[in-house]
């Protein structure tokens, strides 16, 4: 099971880390926070000092087409705020 699926790089978290030192993650949705301050230790050799977690819903979808109405849903995903110790960071694109 990955716990981690994915770094939030939006524009609003981009903000939030820029201020805060906050960075937010798609985690997957049985992990508890435990699970995920460790996978975060592991993968990012940094010390977690705080986590919030949020399940966002699927929101719901409609587009029209030549043969009619379309509806469909995204799925819900499970997001993680992570907050790290003074001083520490996370480079997400040092390896590209």
């Amino acid at each position: 099971m990955s716990i981690i699926i994915k770094p939030l790089i939006t524009e609003k978290m981009t903000i939030i880390t820029e201020k805060s030192q906050r960075y937010g993650f798609i985690v997957n949705k049985k992990a508890n926070k435990i699970e995920i301050k460790k996978a975060i230790d592991s993968l990012y050799h940094v010390n977690v000092e705080l986590i919030n977690t949020m399940i966002n819903p699927g929101k719901s979808k409609s587009k029209y087409t030549k043969s009619g109405f379309i509806k469909g849903k995204t799925s819900s995903y499970k997001k993680a705020i992570v907050s790290l110790a003074a001083g520490e960071i996370i480079d997400f694109y040092s390896n590209i």
